[in-house]
């Protein structure tokens, strides 16, 4: 696969814990959507530092019956515009639109997003990395070949407390900003 045009490289970040803040009762509606102070001007320094960025998002409150796909379409506008705004590109977004029984292949911890994303973008994951806040994102990682990190923001703490021994010498950021430094620092 070639990759051709992903400039440094692919990053996939997560959405919810990761660029915006999350609600243990959903972020159902673009008031409801704030994004974590550092995460737009992260999104942007990546941007302008050469990578191709996208997020892989669970959305089951779309099958909850919590919103629908417009409002969902009105969220991502919003943040889109934001990180517009702040001089940054998110090249693609993919979600998982079901609920946690419906044994789809998109929602994380499978693989179904990502794999998505390698198929647009014509590229392998090997490597590229796929920033989460919660295991389930670090387990699609690992699942589809790519680099898990996971930053502390949003369930991230939780998540680095009770982290798996596999997952072990995954890299961990404080949030989104701190894991742009290091990525940039990387192919610097």
């Amino acid at each position: 696969m070639s990759g051709a045009g992903l400039g440094k490289g692919l990053i996939i970040l997560d959405r919810d814990g990761v660029i915006n803040h999350d609600s243990e009762a959903f972020i159902k509606n673009e008031d409801e959507w704030r994004p974590i102070p550092g995460s737009l001007e992260a999104i942007a320094a990546l941007t302008k530092a050469g990578f191709t960025l996208a997020i892989a998002s669970n959305q089951s409150g779309i099958a909850r019956g919590l919103f629908d796909q417009a409002a969902l379409d009105a969220m991502h506008a919003k943040m889109l515009g934001l990180v517009h705004e702040a001089g940054g590109h998110i090249s693609r977004i993919v979600f998982c639109p079901h609920g946690p029984n419906e044994g789809c292949d998109c929602r994380k911890p499978r693989p179904g997003l990502l794999e998505q994303l390698a198929k647009h973008f014509d590229t392998s994951l090997a490597g590229v990395p796929v920033v989460g806040d919660a295991l389930r994102d670090l387990e699609a990682a690992a699942a589809a070949g790519a680099r898990p990190v996971l930053v502390r923001s949003g369930k991230g703490r939780k998540t680095e407390a009770a982290l798996p021994e596999r997952f072990a010498g995954v890299a961990v950021y404080d949030d989104l900003a701190a894991a742009a430094r290091a990525l940039i620092d990387e192919v610097a």
